[in-house]
């Protein structure tokens, strides 16, 4: 529970996990804005995810705070401290207020005689306004915003077709046409290779690691890594390394693909590969490339609205080849955006 956490924290442990959760879900919130592409309506969509997990954050957050204080015997705090006065009273303005009031309460037959002194003396001990709170208009005006974008995407959505359903309706036909059927990989940024992992796992299960180097074009590096353990141990992160390996031993292959059109240069290859082997970079035709091409296979991507994409499909070679492996694509269904997941037999 959030409440026995506070009890435990320090107030500074405290304000640092909030810290690193807000610069935890700024990375997550970039991440999915980068998702929206050029569509309108899933960036309105996206926007207001995003409004929705920082709105909770601050709130929650808040809540810590003031249950912290509480445990620790320093009662509520305003939000913004450091920026406004406290609005309410101190004890001798209570002591005074009530003084006022018991005066007006009691019968002054002099009260029109001396009207001009109870001005005077009303204005003295006037209880002093109270100062604009600028962090609570501040809040309240940013859940408007929010309350407002969020309408509009619900407004918008409604009068979009549904992207979602027609891809997964799509799709569905296409399973039952092949006789297969999706198995669901984690949305995490290692889609791709836990796609192929478990086709390796399920399509290429029994070989030997003999076999494994005489049919795979593993180099003997990374063999030595591999060969130890069969492919039921393999993992993403082997995966990874084979893929980049790869491309860094065949990189005229692949200059194509790497060329940055926002700088519009070269990427290098070392930095490139680096990150797909030691990051959770998401996975593309470069990897799908690169690992079609070291278990000598061909990998084919279903896709909804377009043809089956098959790569190393060289039907006409000698060379013994490995069993295909199949992937699908989605690019509407999951909130995050372009998704793959493994098929297996139907």
């Amino acid at each position: 529970m959030e409440t026995e956490k506070s009890d435990i924290e320090s107030k500074e442990c405290l304000l640092a996990r909030h810290k690193k959760e807000k610069k935890d879900l700024q990375n997550q919130v970039t991440g999915m804005k980068k998702q929206s592409g050029g569509n309108k309506s899933k960036r309105k969509q996206i926007n207001s995810k995003c409004a929705e997990l920082e709105e909770s954050l601050q709130k929650r957050h808040e809540q810590e705070v003031r249950e912290w204080e509480k445990f620790h015997g320093l009662g509520e705090t305003s939000i913004d401290d450091d920026n406004e006065d406290d609005d309410e009273f101190s004890p001798e303005k209570l002591l005074k207020e009530l003084e006022i009031r018991q005066k007006e309460e009691e019968p002054n037959e002099t009260e029109t005689s001396n009207a001009s002194k109870q001005d005077s003396s009303s204005a003295q001990q006037a209880q002093p306004k109270k100062r604009r709170n600028r962090q609570r208009e501040k809040l309240a005006k940013r859940e408007a915003e929010i309350a407002k974008i969020k309408e509009e995407a619900a407004k918008e959505a409604m009068e979009q077709p549904d992207l979602k359903k027609m891809e997964q309706d799509t799709l569905d036909k296409i399973f039952a046409m092949n006789n297969v059927r999706p198995y669901d990989i984690q949305p995490d940024g290692h889609c791709l290779f836990a796609s192929i992992l478990d086709q390796l796992q399920t399509r290429h299960v029994g070989k030997k690691n003999t076999e494994i180097m005489e049919h795979y074009n593993i180099p003997n590096d990374v063999a030595a890594q591999v060969k130890q353990k069969p492919i039921e141990q393999w993992n993403v992160a082997d995966l990874r390394s084979l893929a980049a390996n790869h491309v860094r031993e065949h990189k005229d292959n692949f200059i194509p693909y790497l060329f940055d059109e926002a700088t519009m240069s070269l990427l290098d290859i070392n930095d490139y590969t680096e990150e797909i082997e030691k990051t959770a970079k998401w996975g593309g035709d470069v990897e799908l490339i690169a690992l079609a091409n070291v278990f000598n296979c061909c990998i084919s991507i279903i896709f909804s609205g377009r043809s089956t994409l098959k790569i190393n499909d060289l039907e006409n070679e000698q060379t013994p080849r490995n069993p295909e492996l199949k992937l699908v694509y989605y690019k509407h269904t999951y909130a995050l955006g372009e998704h793959y997941n493994s098929l297996r037999d139907a």
